[in-house]
């Protein structure tokens, strides 16, 4: 035993002074190229290798204002020429149901009018778009030249208490849900809503769990409230993600965030947190700031009976935003969790979650998708190989989703025997 223990230390050590000197020489060989350089061999590789992000919220973008995403948009962060500019192959559509209809009725009626609509993008622009069920049609999507739309819906509250209807959604191409969103619903308490009614997961919820991971669905915790956490970590078989989460290290009293115990034990299981890129996640300064000129806004509206889209409070904003002035972010914030999480559990467990259409604010650099190059420029200076940026740009969330359809077959499995 003793032996075994030595030469697995062996390895580690060895493992590790080769993991060190790829990185020097990476460092080496990047901080030789000028910036123009860098930021030139940055596009090609962002371009040239398949780039997965695991939350793009177009669908309810659009459900408020359609736009031809075929086309250059005025609006929004996401559209087909500034995704093949910024080369990303595989955005997961983000079927958001908003937690009202918890209260009013109608998820699962509106999760399938998205999903209709994100089937429309195919039908209309089948030169551009496909529709992905799995690894496998993202990798030859991507062969084809053609941008491939997973899908993950975002609250679980189209299941509605009803296992056939989570039945229903893998069978309408859904391929991870978030368990809840901004409130606790039937299957988990929510990181934003101090009202814990379930202390975690609800009985049902944890049903559900147990479900996806039969049925060959992603678990996603992002959203849910620490609890819920430790008892998914604790119900599921196989590896789960955080699809847009970023790490409470730089924003310590934030609960959405992931806090570094939550993010070894997420590797642990041999799953990977999808770096958020909305401003709020990024920076502690920016959180609080945003949250005193929420309430300051709110205060305002209350007290004028205005809208938020009215035209005098849009300009309230930009002078309280003049006059207070709101922390910004940099494309470097993003490097930085990326590092955090490498530095916590390594390479194998970090991914791309960017939040894009479904955040207010982004960071200069990142302020759309055609930009994510800079981010591998950035990752690039740091001393980040190209094996690496694969791992964080598909790899590793290729790696669950496939270790999930693998639980799921051998689980499906024991049942017939």
């Amino acid at each position: 035993m003793r032996n075994s223990i030595f030469w697995m230390t062996a390895a580690m050590v060895l493992l590790g002074l080769l993991v060190g000197c790829s990185t020097q020489g990476s460092l080496e060989e990047n901080s030789a190229l000028s910036e123009d350089e860098l930021k030139t061999r940055a596009g090609e590789l962002a371009r040239g290798m398949l780039v997965i992000d695991t939350h793009v919220d177009i669908p309810y973008r659009l459900n408020d204002e359609y736009e031809d995403i075929s086309q250059r948009t005025e609006g929004g962060h996401f559209d087909y020429p500034r995704a093949k500019e910024g080369g990303l192959d595989a955005p997961f559509m983000s079927i958001y149901i908003p937690a009202t209809y918890q209260d009013e009725g109608g998820a699962k009626e509106f999760a399938d009018e998205l999903i209709d609509m994100v089937e429309g993008f195919e039908e209309k622009w089948p030169d551009k778009y496909e529709v992905a069920r799995s690894p496998d049609d993202v990798e030859r999507i991507f062969k084809e030249g053609k941008i491939a739309l997973p899908m993950g819906m975002e609250n679980g509250a189209p299941i509605e208490g009803d296992m056939e209807n989570l039945h229903h959604f893998k069978e309408r191409g859904i391929r991870y849900i978030t368990l809840t969103h901004s409130r606790v619903n039937h299957i988990s308490d929510s990181s934003y809503d101090l009202n814990r009614k379930w202390k975690g997961l609800s009985d049902f919820g944890k049903k559900v769990v147990e479900e996806m991971n039969r049925i060959g669905v992603m678990v996603d915790v992002s959203h849910i409230s620490d609890d819920a956490f430790h008892q998914v970590m604790e119900i599921s078989k196989a590896p789960v993600i955080a699809s847009h989460s970023s790490c409470r290290h730089f924003t310590p009293d934030w609960e959405r965030n992931m806090g570094d115990d939550m993010i070894k034990k997420l590797a642990e299981n041999g799953g990977v947190i999808q770096i958020n890129f909305g401003s709020a996640f990024l920076r502690g300064e920016f959180l609080q700031a945003s949250r005193k000129r929420e309430m300051a806004f709110n205060n305002y509206l209350e007290e004028n009976e205005l809208e938020r889209d009215d035209p005098k409070a849009v300009e309230w904003i930009a002078q309280y935003d003049e006059r207070e002035g709101i922390p910004k972010t940099h494309v470097t914030d993003v490097a930085d969790h990326i590092d955090h999480v490498r530095d916590l559990v390594g390479i194998d467990h970090i991914g791309l979650g960017s939040d894009f259409d479904g955040v207010s604010s982004l960071p200069v650099g990142l302020e759309d998708v055609s930009e994510l190059p800079n981010l591998f420029a950035e990752l690039l200076k740091r001393g980040y190989s190209e094996d690496d940026l694969r791992k964080i740009a598909s790899e590793n969330t290729l790696r669950v989703w496939r270790e999930v359809e693998r639980v799921a077959a051998e689980m499906q499995s024991s049942e017939t025997q």
